[in-house]
């Protein structure tokens, strides 16, 4: 039996919480009392309940994110109900800043900030009888005296999960609807004790990283160092490194770098949000314009990473025709993935200032979307919820990676993919649930009866697109164009392809 338990409810099996194990690192002598379980949203609540309390604990740990939220009210809830005695103590972004918009009264104690080192004292405490405050606002820790926490991913999350790890935390960028821009300054782990760590976990079998940091590339020489990791490695097993950079600081020497990678080997998440200047104003976020596209085109034409571009609906201001010029530009640099978010207004970031000036409407249950703005009905939302989620069904999946672009062909890619949202939405009446083989269907039908492509050309296309994964058998609605069609093995990524939003 453990006196202490650390838990949370991660977005998916695949994905592992480096929180917790800072908490259970940094337990000095409590943590021989200390387990972590972890689980997904994805798991029955009491049955979350039942294997947490066969260990009859004194104290649970719960890491709270807009993800699973909901979720853990009702855990709490449960809890409480079958072991009140137990002390439950929150942590994480959903309650580091209020107002908190879940109802999580039935909490003990909730730890605000950095509590790699508050945890431990609060369980000191707890166990001496001396615990009385319930809200414990914490000040940054210096990274000195934080132990890390990578000798605590076990075997099996090496063999079936990411590694999350971490060079730095912080931000020094100021975008007023992301939780980072609270940050006082960006504050870097010690480079050579966090890469002996990294070469234990290649020792140990890991291949999928996922960095952290919020701004890999603001530190030239550390990502440098880091980059240089992985590039000694090539020899040895494929790998997968997932980076979050700004796009527009890429030097000569870190251009070199990434072009030097293998295909499957390197990711690039690049938050671009807006194209729009007077948008990027509104939200206080640096756009150097020209600096940003020649980097795009870069990783585009001279690298084999996969780039990741973010865009986000609802933006103060922002209408949808500028949000198509911003998407029209991003697909005319790069066939990358991107991704196309909805606003959030979380608890403590300063997007708040514009509610009134723009007229946002927000969610107040989780994930906070945006309901309406002065330049978007709330009509136009969901069809842009709609549009998001048909964009990554079509677009981003791969699946039809030539023959999606029929759809625009030489004009607006937001206009015509706009209009093809609405259509198929009125023959699925979902954006869920709906399978490869009726997405490659109703496309082509598009294409055929709406978009009056001939059909030949349709089905070569698509039988190129999909045909590239070995064993795929062609659907019926192609086969009479699939005469001689040579099967091309599909190059992937060595890793996964999902993360924790």
């Amino acid at each position: 039996m453990k006196k202490i338990l650390l838990t949370t409810l991660n977005s998916r099996f695949t994905h592992t919480s480096i929180a917790l194990r800072y908490l259970y690192a940094n337990l000095k002598e409590l943590r021989d009392d200390a387990k972590i379980i972890e689980f997904s949203i994805n798991d029955a609540i009491q049955t979350i309940a039942e294997k947490l309390l066969i260990h009859s604990p004194q104290i649970i740990g719960i890491g709270v994110y807009i993800w699973n939220a909901l979720e853990v009210r009702e855990l709490i809830h449960i809890i409480k109900k079958i072991s009140p005695n137990t002390k439950i103590v929150l942590g994480g972004p959903e309650v580091s800043h209020e107002p908190f918009r879940v109802n999580l009264d039935s909490a003990d104690f909730i730890i605000q900030g950095e509590g790699d080192e508050a945890f431990y004292r609060l369980c000191r405490d707890i166990f001496d009888g001396l615990a009385n405050q319930r809200v414990i606002k914490m000040s940054m820790p210096s990274l000195k005296n934080v132990e890390l926490p990578y000798k605590f991913y076990t075997d099996d999350d090496i063999k079936n999960r990411y590694i999350y790890v971490e060079a730095s935390r912080g931000c020094p960028f100021e975008c007023e609807f992301c939780l980072s821009s609270m940050d006082e300054k960006v504050r870097a782990f010690d480079i050579e004790l966090f890469l002996s760590e990294l070469e234990l976990l290649w020792k140990r079998g890991a291949r999928n990283f996922k960095f952290i940091d919020r701004t890999f590339n603001l530190n030239i020489k550390t990502a440098n160092r880091l980059l240089d990791f992985f590039l000694e490695k090539e020899d040895m097993s494929p790998y997968f490194a997932h980076f979050e950079v700004v796009p527009d600081h890429f030097p000569e020497s870190l251009k070199e770098k990434i072009a030097s990678f293998p295909h499957g080997a390197l990711q690039l998440e690049i938050g671009i949000q807006t194209l729009n200047p007077d948008i990027a104003n509104n939200i206080s976020r640096p756009l150097k314009l020209d600096k940003i596209k020649e980097n795009i085109r870069f990783l585009e034409n001279e690298t084999n990473a996969h780039i990741h571009l973010d865009l986000i609906v609802g933006l103060p201001g922002e209408s949808l025709e500028s949000f198509g010029a911003n998407l029209d530009e991003l697909v005319s640099l790069s066939s990358c993935e991107i991704q196309i978010g909805i606003l959030k207004k979380l608890s403590g970031t300063y997007i708040n200032r514009h509610d009134i000036e723009y007229g946002m409407v927000y969610s107040d249950i989780p994930p906070y979307d945006v309901l309406q703005t002065s330049t978007l009905s709330f009509n136009d939302i969901q069809i842009m919820k709609r549009f998001s989620r048909f964009w990554d069904l079509t677009y981003n999946s791969g699946n039809f990676k030539e023959s999606v672009k029929l759809i625009w062909q030489d004009e607006s890619v937001f206009e015509n993919f706009y209009a093809f949202s609405l259509w198929i939405y009125t023959q699925t009446d979902s954006t869920w649930q709906i399978s490869l083989q009726r997405l490659g269907e109703l496309l082509f039908k598009y294409l055929c009866e709406v978009k009056k492509i001939d059909a030949k050309d349709i089905a070569k296309n698509m039988l190129n697109d999909m045909m590239k994964l070995e064993g795929r058998v062609v659907p019926n609605y192609l086969k009479p164009y699939a005469e001689n069609i040579e099967k091309n093995k599909k190059h992937g990524t060595s890793g996964f392809n999902k993360r924790q939003q």
